[in-house]
């Protein structure tokens, strides 16, 4: 998940370097989505790690 939000940052960068305003957004709308459901599996797992 995290290498996927990556990714699309990735592309973001890219894309709004190259002068694609509306990919670049849409990377970028991706990419955050993608780390926000990283970080909240990361923490559900680390909670569930601890409770044991």
């Amino acid at each position: 998940m995290l290498y996927y939000s990556i990714l699309f940052f990735i592309v973001a960068i890219a894309a709004g370097v190259l002068g694609f305003g509306g990919i670049a957004a849409g990377a970028a709308t991706i990419a955050k989505v993608l780390f926000f459901i990283f970080l909240v599996l990361a923490l559900f797992t680390l909670l569930k790690v601890i409770t044991r």
